[in-house]
C-alpha cells in the first residue's frame, strides 16, 4: 500500500500518453499550442512580477516592514491577536515567501503546539498574498485599473485573520 503514491503520477502520464495516441487530433501540435500560450502569458506577467519583487525587497531592506510590525502590534493585540504573530500579518498580504519565512520563525520560537503557531497555521492556510494575486490575475488578462478589487481583497484578508482567531480560540480553548 505504501508504494501506491509512487505510481500515481507515472500512471497519469501513461494514461494521458495512451489517450493522445488513440485520439485523432495531433497531440504534439496541441502540446506546442499550449506551450506557446504559456510563454505568451509569462511574457505578459513578467513586468508586474518584477515590479512586485522590487517593491517587496525595498520594503524589507528599508526596515519599513519592521517599523510597521512594531507600530501595529498594539492594534493587533487590541483585536485579540498575539503580538508574536504581527510579522506574519504584515507580510502575508504582500509576499508569500516573506510570510513563509515569518511563519517558520514563529514556529521555531513558539513551538509547534502553541496557540500562536496554531493560529499562524490557520491564517497561512486560509489566506493568500493579496497584492501578488491581484497583480498577476489582473495583468494576465490586461486589466490596468483594479478599482475596488484591492480594497475588497484586503477586507476579505482582514476577515480571514479575525475569523481564524475566533475559530482557533474555540478549538484551542483560549
Amino acid at each position: 500500500m505504501s508504494a501506491v503514491p509512487e505510481y500515481v503520477l507515472p500512471s497519469i502520464l501513461f494514461i494521458a500518453a495512451l489517450a493522445a495516441l488513440r485520439s485523432d487530433a495531433s497531440a504534439f501540435d496541441a502540446f506546442l499550442d499550449g506551450a506557446g500560450e504559456g510563454l505568451r502569458t509569462t511574457a505578459k506577467l513578467l513586468p508586474s512580477l518584477c515590479a512586485l519583487i522590487v517593491a517587496t525587497s525595498m520594503m524589507f531592506a528599508s526596515g519599513l516592514a519592521d517599523a510597521l510590525a512594531e507600530l501595529l502590534s498594539g492594534a493587533f493585540a487590541a483585536l485579540g491577536l498575539p503580538s508574536a504573530i504581527t510579522p506574519l500579518l504584515i507580510t502575508r498580504p504582500i509576499s508569500g515567501s516573506a510570510s513563509t519565512a515569518a511563519y517558520t520563525e514563529l514556529i521555531s520560537h513558539s513551538g509547534p503546539d502553541s496557540f500562536v503557531s496554531f493560529l499562524a497555521s490557520v491564517i497561512m492556510g486560509s489566506s493568500d498574498t493579496v497584492v501578488y494575486v491581484v497583480s498577476v490575475y489582473f495583468s494576465s488578462v490586461g486589466i490596468k485599473r483594479t478599482r475596488h478589487a484591492m480594497p475588497a481583497a484586503f477586507a476579505v484578508m482582514i476577515f480571514c485573520i479575525l475569523f481564524s482567531a475566533f475559530i482557533c480560540r474555540i478549538f484551542y480553548k483560549v
